[in-house]
């Protein structure tokens, strides 16, 4: 992970900052045109390898409208939760980290087309739901303690379900007779393989361990030193950094003057206290 430690120390200023909320937004328009003139996507805007060497190079950009429902029932939730997913990547990971894994993925989307298209002779129109795939096993193996409620009642862990969901893809990937269908899963998939297989630096940015990295911090960091106050004005040695305060040997008590106040208060004696 080095060679992404020193991309970011070089371009992380060039990231985009709540890139979820512009995917969400490219899936709502997707999701109109889908329910309103769903023509305008399949002949002009969706993953075609045909077209796009025939020119249509906009179809590189526009496939990613494609919305992870086209239900009325399920959109909006399904926007939120995916919003949130990645909102809790971008908060964990930083914008540039995340960043290069969306786009990683978008990238995958596209060398699998082609490769497919290449190979086969046909092209498999892929959506983006290799994508959102990709952003929830992030997710997951993040959060692996998180809880989702399938229907609203049965709690299910992230790890749970993202084993789940990854074995389906493998098994699909093993027993799947077509190499189109093969080259699918592993180049849509790479953004994920290369973060989390390969690479193992999911631990080092995971919540427990930035969590146990600060509460070493905390017990490592000096304590803060006592804090002077002159008893007869209020000054602290905040208020005037190069005041100095001294105790009187005179008051019967711990009774703490600043310089002004040394010598000109009043000796405070207990039996003073006492007839108060």
């Amino acid at each position: 992970m080095k060679f992404f430690q020193k991309m970011e120390r070089k371009f992380g200023r060039y990231a985009i900052h709540n890139l979820m909320y512009y995917i969400i937004m490219l899936y709502v328009v997707g999701f109109v045109i889908l329910k309103f003139a769903p023509e305008l996507y399949y002949y002009y805007l969706m993953l075609d390898a045909p077209s796009i060497l025939h020119g249509q190079v906009w179809r590189l950009v526009t496939f990613m409208i494609f919305p992870p429902t086209t239900s009325f029932i399920w959109i909006l939730l399904l926007l939120l939760m995916y919003y949130s997913l990645g909102s809790s990547l971008e908060r964990v990971w930083g914008a540039f980290r995340f960043n290069v894994y969306v786009f990683m993925g978008i990238l995958g989307h596209i060398i699998a087309e082609l490769a497919v298209y290449f190979v086969t002779g046909h092209s498999p129109h892929l959506t983006t739901t290799f994508l959102n795939a990709s952003v929830f096993l992030a997710y997951a193996v993040t959060f692996p303690n998180e809880y989702f409620y399938l229907y609203f009642v049965i709690a299910i862990r992230a790890k749970w379900l993202a084993i789940f969901e990854g074995a389906g893809f493998l098994l699909l990937f093993v027993t799947s007779h077509s190499l189109g269908t093969r080259l699918e899963i592993l180049l849509s998939l790479a953004n994920f393989i290369i973060f989390f297989v390969m690479t193992r630096d999911y631990r080092r940015i995971s919540p427990r361990e930035i969590k146990r990295k600060q509460e070493f911090r905390a017990q490592i960091r000096p304590k803060s030193r006592t804090r002077h106050v002159c008893a007869v004005c209020g000054r602290t040695d905040e208020d005037s950094p190069g005041m100095e305060f001294r105790y009187c040997s005179k008051c019967e008590g711990s009774y703490e003057y600043c310089m002004d106040h040394l010598y000109t208060h009043k000796h405070i004696k207990k039996s003073d206290q006492e007839q108060q």
